[in-house]
């Protein structure tokens, strides 16, 4: 098996410990190929999403960085069917985006808001 060397801030390596010990990983290269491998699960499956679909995005971020969130969602209005927003806390929120449309499209969104850097967490699910 080939090895590949990374750098990762402390606050990643302490998280990724954490998990380790919490869900019981033999080590952090086992952690690793198990998160790599939801990642390309996830990838895939985006990339099959094609004709009449559903889907549910869930995004995270601050508070301050909603531009990229509200240039999506009006890059898509054609799909977004229903939007929610939950401001969680004085620093964070929620958007949850209820789509229906061509599967591409979804896809693409979803995407659009994994590519944002200001974007902290992305959920497709596909209904």
């Amino acid at each position: 098996m080939p090895i590949v060397s990374l750098s990762l801030p402390d606050q990643m390596v302490k998280a990724m410990d954490e998990i380790q010990n919490a869900v019981g990983f033999s080590g952090r290269s086992e952690l690793v190929r198990a998160a790599i491998r939801l990642l390309l699960e996830d990838t895939r499956a985006k990339g099959t999403l094609v004709g009449r679909s559903n889907a549910v995005v869930v995004v995270g971020h601050a508070s301050v960085d909603e531009e990229p969130v509200t240039r999506l969602k009006h890059s898509y209005g054609d799909i977004v069917k229903t939007h929610i927003h939950c401001r969680i806390s004085p620093e964070d929120c929620i958007e949850v985006f209820v789509l229906a449309g061509e599967g591409r499209q979804i896809a693409a969104m979803a995407k659009g808001f994994e590519r944002e850097r200001k974007i902290k967490t992305v959920k497709l699910l596909q209904v």
